[in-house]
């Protein structure tokens, strides 16, 4: 029993370092990002999302699927770890040199000169990966997460320093090419300065293929989920060219931050925590359920409001330069809320060893996705988000009877817990589409009128909650209760 408490009291607090490393650099990165958009073209951001699709990929490669399987391992070896770190070294090395020198050729492909140099630039952010692949995976393992969260949080404003400041100082795309390498550097010297972990020279070859047969599938299934991701920008730029792909990218990137916000914060610890209960499915098969419920609490109203809120939020942030980017954020807000719901079947399937699982499971889904992607860009970037949303939703049921087969989920406990928060999210955009309706024959300010509608609907979506999902508000206590001392919240309340 001790243990158990151990292990809950470990996760909570290492939810609530998560929460502080993702909220903190959602909202440094929303900020550099709202600054960055008011002072460079879109096609400086379709530039660079362009190359992101090239260095992401290749990037894939870099890790081999180690650091998964450094977490996931039941026992591990020092020499494990320093078979992995080498590997990452000279990997990291190689795709660097084979970076700048294909960098000419992907430039020709997509008959854009400026995309070389960016692209030979952003490669050297593969050997600053390699440097601290291993170092965050033995944090993760060991629950410790406030280190992760203060090198997250200097690393994003490090490079929102450079890039803001090269930005201010007329460098255009560079900006965006500073910004990501001057996080990816800030963000090694922060890590090996938190770890005390410094590696050794026992590389061995039977640690390798240990972490190697686990880590294979992961590659795979990272890869597959790459596609997915990049695929419609990698489309988008090839036939529509830079400019509009600013436009999807500028739409895509909040939600993308809001999706890492939400999902992400108890992901990082959830699949370390499943991972410990992998021969208990008894136990994973709770913290499913109160992870996943505790997850869409935050993340239905968040996206259905995003998605009402958005032809108020894009001009108020971005600027009335980006209104081709509001129907695209209003579409995808959408597949945040199946992301939010399916987020941690992933870390279920790699907790119960089952990789290879959740490899044939992406495959599905980048082969629907490409194709659908394929078909809708001739149509423009909001059929390209729609068919992203509607691949999502005809595929959601593969993964959830893959979690079901595993730790034999229940369908309608699962599907049951989010009906509070789906239905007061509801409550909240009808409230938001009222308020938005009588303001259009009032000349409101934009900022007071985005004020008001997000303050309606967060009070209606709180006040909605609380009474009809007491219970939910008891369990969030008792988690409270795991992570601060009985005096601490007798002084808070």
């Amino acid at each position: 029993m001790a243990n158990k408490m151990s292990l809950r009291e470990k996760a909570a607090k290492g939810v609530v370092w998560s929460v502080i490393q993702k909220w903190g650099q959602a909202v440094i990165s929303i900020v550099i990002f709202v600054i960055l958009s008011r002072l460079l073209e879109p096609e400086a951001f379709g530039l660079v999302a362009l190359a992101t699709v090239f260095t992401v990929f290749v990037e894939l490669f870099l890790d081999q699927g180690f650091s998964a399987a450094i977490v996931q391992r039941a026992e591990l070896e020092p020499e494990h770890l320093d078979t992995a770190f080498w590997i990452n070294i000279v990997t990291g090395i190689v795709l660097t040199v084979g970076g700048i020198a294909a960098a000419g050729l992907v430039a020709v492909f997509f008959d854009e000169p400026r995309l070389g140099p960016v692209l030979k630039w952003l490669s050297i952010s593969f050997i600053l990966s390699a440097l601290s692949s291993t170092q965050i995976a033995i944090l993760q393992r060991k629950l410790v997460f406030k280190s992760l969260a203060a090198r997250s949080l200097m690393a994003t404003a490090a490079g929102g320093i450079v890039g803001i400041s090269m930005a201010f100082t007329g460098f255009g795309v560079w900006s965006l090419v500073g910004q990501n390498l001057a996080m990816a550097l800030a963000g090694v010297i922060v890590l090996w300065r938190a770890s005390d972990w410094r590696p050794g020279f026992n590389v061995s070859k039977k640690h390798y293929k240990e972490l190697f047969t686990f880590g294979v599938s992961i590659v795979g299934n990272h890869a597959l989920n790459v596609l997915v991701r990049r695929s419609d920008n990698l489309l988008i730029g090839y036939y529509l060219g830079p400019t509009l792909l600013g436009y999807y990218t500028i739409g895509y990137q909040l939600l993308l931050v809001i999706i890492r916000l939400v999902t992400e914060v108890t992901n990082s610890v959830a699949f370390p925590t499943f991972s410990r209960m992998q021969h208990q499915p008894e136990r994973m098969r709770r913290a499913f359920y109160n992870v996943t419920q505790f997850t869409s609490l935050l993340a239905f109203p968040v996206f259905i409001g995003i998605g009402a809120l958005a032809p108020e939020l894009v001009p108020a942030l971005f600027g009335e330069k980006w209104a081709p980017s509001i129907p695209v954020m209003q579409v995808l807000a959408l597949i945040g809320i199946l992301q939010s719901v399916l987020f941690f079947n992933g870390s279920v399937i790699k907790a119960a060893g089952k990789p290879s699982w959740q490899l044939g499971i992406m495959l599905l889904n980048a082969t629907c996705s490409v194709i659908a992607f394929l078909i809708a860009v001739h149509w423009g970037i909001v059929a390209v988000a729609a068919s992203f949303v509607i691949v999502g939703y005809l595929l959601a049921p593969v993964s959830y009877i893959a979690v079901r087969k595993l730790i034999q989920v229940d369908f309608r406990t699962y599907l049951w817990q989010f009906v509070p928060p789906l239905s007061a999210s509801l409550v909240m955009v009808a409230v938001i589409l009222g308020l938005q309706t009588f303001f259009q024959g009032l000349a409101l300010n934009l900022y007071l009128e985005l004020a008001i509608c997000l303050l309606a609907g967060v009070l209606t979506y709180g006040l909605v909650i609380g009474l009809t999902a007491r219970p939910l508000y008891r369990q969030g206590l008792e988690l409270v209760n795991l992570v601060l001392p009985r005096s601490k919240l007798r002084k808070i309340f």
